[in-house]
């Protein structure tokens, strides 16, 4: 079956090429955060606050995509959400005050969640189809994808305006869309949407009251919260890393941007290993093992009292977070399918709801570093969570 393989081949590359650019962008978005706060004059709660904007417009789009996708095919929810994506971006540098910062971020955020949703739900049934676990491939596109963008930002944070670098992002992605977009829709989704309509249906009638169906939804709300616990690591990296290190330990703006940097590599390095990994270890260890890492690396990026020890610790917190948040959606979308990975994804980026602005208000009334340190308490609780269920989550 040649052309089976060959369509498989070229949604694998197609979904790939989507995944690098929604980190590409979102990375371009993050180095120039502390610009746009001076730009915006605002206070680091206040910041927060605008922050909350991406990941509340995430969250409200997600289950709207799930069932978008489960209408009109995951491929085509791909292209359109990738779209808004890089025409959002150019947004940010146009605004000039907090309030008006969150309000273009609750696009650019509701974009970000909608593509997210749905090419993890391709990405789980491309999963499914092979038959390994290549889930982490697919997020280090984006961990990689993400170290570009932000080594790019870094090198142009000191004499591109936050405005020509934006602007280029949105062309840039333009591009990569109309390249991707045509692959992918050309090739039929592995599960066609009125098929896992009538699948989920027949699901709900035949399963509705039954122990299975509760469990599934009990498994399916243990693997958001897993995600939940990473993702908040993830989005303090994002939001909050650059501004530790030109804040608070001097680093100039370029080097600030290389934390990122140095976050995303290692997070890329990772999730490359991660398909060996799983396969090696399973699915409960490597979550407990990437866990404990991130704990010590956060605590190491957050307390240390140089540039280059606080890097070090970035990355060691890239590595151990690298494969827990694609193994919690992986999981939530076998179980469930474009529910399991929007239910999932919902709770997972409430995370990233929750991270902004809890962390710019223990910021203000303690310090960045003090409130750096929550994302090596939530990664114990992800580790706590996957020993405590490991029974139920078998075969790891």
């Amino acid at each position: 079956m040649p052309g089976r393989r060959d369509d498989l081949t070229r949604l694998r590359a197609a979904l790939t090429a989507f995944f690098a650019l929604d980190g590409f962008v979102f990375a371009g978005w993050v180095v120039r955060i502390p610009a746009i706060k001076e730009q915006t004059g605002a206070s680091a709660s206040a910041l927060g606050l605008a922050l909350l904007g991406v990941s509340a417009g995430a969250v409200v789009t997600m289950t709207l995509t799930g069932r978008l996708v489960r209408r009109y095919d995951s491929h085509r929810v791909t292209v359109a959400c990738a779209v808004l994506l890089c025409l959002s971006i150019a947004l940010p540098s146009l605004t000039h005050s907090a309030l008006a910062l969150g309000a273009v971020l609750l696009v650019f955020g509701s974009a970000y969640g909608g593509i997210n949703v749905a090419f993890n739900s391709a990405a789980v049934d491309l999963v499914a189809e092979l038959r390994r676990p290549i889930m982490p491939s697919f997020h280090a596109a984006f961990s990689l994808g993400g170290m570009v963008g932000a080594g790019l930002g870094g090198l142009v944070a000191g004499s591109l305006s936050p405005t020509r670098h934006l602007l280029a992002l949105t062309v840039t992605g333009l591009l990569v869309t109309l390249v991707a977009g045509r692959v992918l829709l050309r090739i039929e989704p592995l599960a066609p949407a009125e098929r896992a309509a009538e699948e989920e249906g027949a699901a709900e009638k035949e399963g509705a009251g039954r122990r299975p169906d509760r469990r599934t939804r009990r498994l399916v709300v243990t693997f958001g919260l897993i995600a939940l616990c990473t993702a908040y690591g993830e989005g303090a990296m994002a939001d909050w890393g650059a501004l530790h290190l030109e804040q608070d330990l001097d680093a100039s703006p370029g080097l600030a941007a290389a934390g990122y940097s140095c976050f995303a590599l290692a997070m890329t390095v990772g999730r490359l290993t991660g398909t060996t990994l799983l396969e090696r270890l399973g699915r409960t260890a490597t979550v407990v093992a990437g866990g404990t890492t991130a704990v010590a690396g956060m605590l190491t990026g957050a307390l240390a009292p140089s540039v280059w020890a606080a890097l070090f610790g970035f990355a060691i917190t890239g590595l151990g977070l690298a494969n827990i948040f694609p193994v919690a959606i992986e999981r939530a979308g076998a179980l469930g399918g474009p529910s399991g990975v929007a239910t999932a994804s919902t709770l997972g980026y409430g995370g990233m709801l929750l991270g902004p602005p809890a962390i710019g208000f223990m910021a203000d009334w303690f310090s960045l570093p003090a409130a750096l340190t929550s994302v090596a308490v939530l990664a114990a609780v992800a580790v706590l969570v996957a020993v405590a269920t490991r029974r139920a989550t078998v075969p790891a």
